[in-house]
């Protein structure tokens, strides 16, 4: 029902600051609570962070607290995550996620919806 579309990845240093973007379309994106998964090489697919139809609830990931700040404009149908301070232990393929049941957040629920992924590489 809906299409996402991740943007913004790309190879940076640690500590250095990086902005995702993801797109979405052909849905009503305010309905949808929104977040951010990341899979490392040889890890499986973890929670980063989610945030409420509205905005007004946001949630992080222990490793990400702190460092990490997601946010949406309903307006413009697009969610971002700015990262901050990044670490060597932050490089994954970062995936955007919509619910249409709740509330992303470690533990559940399960996505409806995915994005194709932007490669995220930070360099020591």
């Amino acid at each position: 029902q809906v299409q996402l579309v991740e943007s913004g990845g790309g190879l940076v240093q640690a500590g250095d600051s990086l902005r995702l973007s993801c797109a979405a379309s052909g849905g009503t994106f305010s309905s949808y609570a929104m977040g951010w998964f990341r899979q490392a090489p040889g890890k499986e697919r973890e929670f980063v962070s989610g945030i409420s139809w509205s905005g007004s609830l946001r949630n992080y990931a222990d490793s990400v607290k702190g460092r990490f700040i997601i946010s949406r404009d309903n307006a413009k149908n697009t969610v971002y995550l700015q990262m901050n301070s990044l670490r060597p232990e932050d490089t994954a393929v970062y995936y955007c996620a919509a619910s249409v049941t709740s509330m992303l957040r470690l533990g559940g629920p399960r996505p409806g919806f995915w994005g194709q992924g932007t490669q995220v590489n930070v360099a020591s």
